[in-house]
């Protein structure tokens, strides 16, 4: 896999002339182009048959978090879209996922199917204050283990979980980490964060990065910049 192939840039805009733009502007560059719930509930399927249709890889970040037998037809709907990758919430349980591996995740279908084990913008104290009796780094690889034991190929998870879940899961795991930012860019609302270099070199198979490549005046340079870092 090339170093470009590793960067999957967050769309979370809702116009879909820009979505589209930023399609375009990332071919060539970015491996993947994440559309979440924002995109896809301001546009509908409609926009990722679009962007699919320009041959952009889509990971849909819809987070899929529900009763096995919603989630498993929906993934199904989701496989007809000719997606790359999709996100269920690995705290859905062993039975969510199993149902989404198997309703989109294996043959004849190529849709990776990603466990989302803690997100980026919670800290120790809110994921206590959510229900969660241990920290986010045994959290995290506890849901990366079950996700993993229920027939998903993938997580999502904060770049400082990498190593630990790497150790627990081994190599065949696919493992994506969002809240990476650049050396002095602003932080937002991510809590658990990491440079790009440093993300990949902790293990990660692909990094997410937004608002530091979207709301810069040449994306497309500020997407190389990125890929320069850790290549």
């Amino acid at each position: 896999m090339q170093a470009r192939d590793r960067l999957i840039v967050a769309a979370d805009l809702s116009s879909r002339d820009e979505i589209l733009a930023l399609a375009d502007e990332m071919h060539g560059v970015a491996g993947v182009l994440k559309i979440g719930p924002q995109a896809f509930v301001a546009n509908g399927p409609g926009l990722i048959r679009e962007v699919v249709a320009r041959n952009v890889r889509v990971f849909l970040d819809l987070k899929l978090h529900d009763i096995p037998n919603t989630v498993a037809h929906t993934v199904a709907e989701v496989s007809k879209l000719g997606v790359a990758m999709l996100t269920v919430h690995a705290s859905g349980g062993p039975a969510m996922m199993r149902v989404a591996a198997q309703s989109g995740g294996g043959p004849p279908r190529s849709v990776l199917i990603l466990g989302v084990t803690v997100l980026t913008s919670l800290d120790d104290d809110e994921l206590r204050r959510v229900g969660f009796a241990r920290d986010s780094l045994s959290t995290a690889v506890s849901l990366a283990k079950l996700a993993q034991e229920s027939g998903l190929r993938g997580v999502v998870a904060s770049p400082l979980e990498i190593r630990a879940i790497r150790e627990a899961c081994g190599d065949a795991l696919t493992i994506i980490a969002p809240g990476v930012r650049p050396a002095g860019s602003d932080q937002g609302d991510q809590r658990r964060t990491m440079t790009p270099r440093d993300a990949i070199a902790a293990g990660a198979d692909y990094i997410v990065v937004g608002r530091p490549i979207t709301e810069k005046k040449n994306r497309r340079d500020a997407a190389v910049r990125i890929i320069e870092e850790f290549a």
